[in-house]
């Protein structure tokens, strides 16, 4: 029985293997990251960016997601991406944070300048 369930792992392992994107940076929590998303507009298609601080990532293979947390307009927004999607053109990190939580969750509560984090350098 064990046998059947790691050999139908590593077959979806393989499959999932084509699938995922090498040329993706590596996002660590706290960062503040630039993505250029893929939209499709009736027949047109067209880059759009987002903008935001990472303050959640889970890590699944092929299902990584981030949350991304940016504040517009006075309202703050939260987006959950799948990182290796075919929608995703380009990733870039504009900035790291130095954080010591695996998830920023108290951000939500805090506005202004409170919400900024020191900035890490190598």
């Amino acid at each position: 029985m064990d046998f059947k369930i790691s050999e139908n792992k590593q077959i979806i392992e393989l499959i999932e293997g084509e699938y995922l994107r090498p040329s993706i940076p590596i996002i660590q929590i706290g960062d503040t990251i630039r993505m250029g998303l893929l939209i499709q507009e009736g027949s047109k298609e067209r880059i759009q960016y987002a903008e935001g601080v990472v303050i959640a990532k889970h890590n699944a293979n092929l299902n990584t997601t981030i949350t991304i947390r940016k504040v517009m307009q006075g309202v703050g927004v939260e987006r959950i991406y799948l990182v290796h999607s075919p929608r995703i053109q380009t990733i870039e990190i504009l900035r790291r944070s130095k954080v010591r939580r695996a998830k920023l969750y108290y951000l939500r509560e805090r506005s202004g300048k409170a919400t900024r984090l020191k900035q890490r350098f190598k």
